[in-house]
């Protein structure tokens, strides 16, 4: 019997998301995967020079971990450098963008609330 609440990436159907190229996630935690209501896990392969265009998510709150790779990263008029073994936020509401600069790049992506890829709840700068 398949345990109900451990999910492998494996075991996930990709999707392309919203306002990104070149970009598959693989949603692992969320409420159609272990019923999770108040946060959502999804890990992102994302090829060079790909990633978020410019958006926001209102009212969701999203934490980024980059497994692999190198990134330029824009939030609330704020840009930096992202390396692997680095973390980032962008607060809800806030405008951000997410360029991979390396050969290609694996990201965890953490929001709260779930935001489950309504295009509806996506806003452009």
């Amino acid at each position: 019997m398949k345990p109900r609440y451990l999910v492998r990436q494996s075991d996930v159907a990709p999707y392309s998301p919203a306002n990104h190229t070149g970009t598959r996630n693989f949603r692992l935690i969320g409420p159609e995967t272990v019923g999770a209501r108040q946060l959502e896990v999804l890990i992102g392969e994302i090829e060079r020079g790909a990633g978020a265009l410019p958006h926001a998510h209102p009212g969701i709150e999203q934490a980024c971990y980059l497994l692999e790779g190198e990134a330029h990263v824009e939030v609330a008029g704020e840009a930096f450098a992202m390396r692997t073994g680095e973390a980032c936020f962008f607060p809800a509401d806030a405008p951000h963008l997410f360029r991979v600069t390396s050969a290609r790049a694996r990201v965890m992506v953490i929001y709260a609330p779930p935001y489950g890829e309504d295009p509806k709840k996506v806003r452009r700068r």
